[in-house]
């Protein structure tokens, strides 16, 4: 028996418009690539339209979107095309613009590391919510956080004078 989803085309496109964004660039900064970037976007909204139980809250719904987001990047990295496949040469131009060199930096960091960044950087999220979506204690992500930057720091060093 096939179970109707509760979402509404008007949910969807609600949720599509308000999470679109975040989404595709947590997807791109754990998969480091468009492709698999697209194919976890594609994913995370067909789950999202095939989810039957309805969302608590706006906060919870956009936890729930990001913890599928993160499952299906860990998806990606645990599936059999992935750990065969080699590296592109590395003088290619990369498609996206974010060339800085923190960017870059940022992208060198471990997948656990570049997460708990993403989210509490560029998606503004305090350290508990934080947590709580990724089932860590908040002293963890406080860890994590701490490590990142001393690691991005370390990485950009020689980079720019500080005075």
């Amino acid at each position: 028996m096939l179970q109707k989803s509760l979402r509404t085309d008007d949910d969807i496109e609600r949720v599509f418009h308000q999470y679109a964004d975040m989404i595709y660039r947590l997807a791109y900064s754990q998969t480091q690539n468009k492709i698999d970037a697209d194919d976890v976007f594609q994913e995370v909204f067909l789950r999202y339209m095939k989810e039957t139980k309805p969302f608590e809250s706006e906060e919870h719904e956009k936890a729930w979107l990001i913890r599928v987001t993160v499952n299906c990047c860990k998806k990606i990295w645990s599936s059999a095309w992935f750990r065969h496949t080699v590296e592109l040469d590395e003088n290619l131009a990369l498609e996206m613009p974010e060339e800085s060199e923190v960017y870059h930096s940022l992208m060198q960091l471990p997948k656990k590391y570049r997460t708990v960044i993403h989210l509490f950087y560029y998606e503004d999220m305090p350290v508990a919510q934080i947590s709580r979506i990724l089932g860590l204690k908040e002293s963890a992500v406080r860890t994590q956080l701490t490590r990142a930057r001393n690691l991005l720091k370390t990485k950009l060093k020689g980079d720019f004078d500080y005075v």
